[in-house]
């Protein structure tokens, strides 16, 4: 039974793949012949442990991934990268191929975004420093939301989402709502954002992140690819959209956008696919895993790019174990 379920599996992300190009070549007008090389395996460049909301050790995140299999592997902290020299370690013990990443907080227009900087020197001085800084901006605003929602009554707000924070520099919107969870406050995730950590709602507090511009620049600086991180989740502007949103990013040097992400349904996977095509920009994948019980979709689950995309690691040296090796 376990195996015709995964034959089932296999089988589902392989149409979803094909419908995904074909889409792709429908939005564009025309066909198109395949751009990249056949795959053979699995990338997943959006991740987060326990240095900033995620619930495992990188250790046993790269241990998952591993046994979910994935081959070409990125961790991508929100605006923290202390745990990536111990995912390199881990993952080439494990026999991965990994490139170093972040998850950085900027906005555009008043609109929050995250935005993936791939294969980025851990070591850059001035993205540690833009990152310092933005961790200081996140315990402010923590503290600011703790505030907010003990004037809605739930008192010592704070507290209780320190204690999901193993990190302190990094206390998030997500330890929050970890807290009034399993409190009792709220029955689920979606709950705790709709009552209160929402624009318009008793706990939010506006965000205070740097350009969008800027954060791109800090990962060029850096030698890295700047990737808009889930581009269907954002609070747009109804006139402008996320047409208005890609086309300022990649007006401001943007590289490449996640098109198949858990954050995306099917028909988002062929939206993304034909923005990136028509703006020219690099494609992305990743499940942006957080834990078991709160992440959508598990490492390896996602289908595969279509053969009509360019992907984010064409020319990156640790790509070359996902591609089929030619017999020529």
């Amino acid at each position: 039974m376990d195996q015709l379920v995964a034959n089932q599996q296999l089988w589902y992300a392989k149409c979803i793949t094909m419908i995904i190009g074909l889409t792709i070549d429908h939005f564009s007008g025309h066909g198109c012949a395949p751009i990249i090389r056949p795959m053979k395996g699995v990338a997943d460049l959006h991740s987060h442990s326990r240095y900033s909301d995620g619930t495992l050790a990188v250790s046993e995140l790269v241990t998952l991934a591993k046994s979910r299999g994935v081959n070409l592997f990125a961790l991508t902290d929100h605006d923290e990268m202390r745990g990536l020299e111990e995912a390199k370690r881990c993952a080439h013990e494990q026999g991965m191929a990994w490139v170093s990443g972040v998850e950085v907080s900027a906005q555009t227009n008043s609109t929050a975004v995250h935005v993936l900087g791939l294969r980025v020197d851990e070591h850059d001085a001035g993205l540690h420093d833009a990152l310092h800084k933005t961790r200081e901006k996140r315990k402010h605003r923590a503290q600011r939301m703790s505030d907010s929602l003990a004037a809605a009554g739930i008192a010592d707000a704070f507290q209780g989402a320190l204690a999901y924070a193993p990190n302190p520099d990094l206390i998030s919107r997500t330890h929050f709502a970890r807290h009034l969870v399993d409190s009792g406050v709220c029955g689920s995730f979606g709950e705790v954002f709709s009552r209160f950590l929402k624009p318009g709602k008793p706990g939010y507090t506006p965000h205070e992140w740097q350009p969008m511009t800027e954060a791109i620049a800090l990962i060029h600086g850096a030698g890295g690819r700047a990737v808009l991180a889930h581009p269907g989740r954002y609070e747009l502007d109804p006139y402008s959209g996320i047409d208005g949103l890609l086309r300022t990013f990649t007006d401001a040097g943007g590289d490449g956008v996640e098109v198949v992400c858990a954050a995306h349904h099917p028909s988002e996977w062929a939206q993304f696919g034909a923005l990136a095509r028509k703006y020219g920009l690099l494609a992305s994948i990743g499940s942006d895993f957080h834990s078991h019980a709160e992440s959508r979709v598990k490492f390896g689950d996602l289908p595969r790019l279509s053969p009509n995309l360019k992907p984010v690691w064409h020319d990156w040296p640790e790509a070359e174990c996902l591609y089929v090796k030619s017999n020529a």
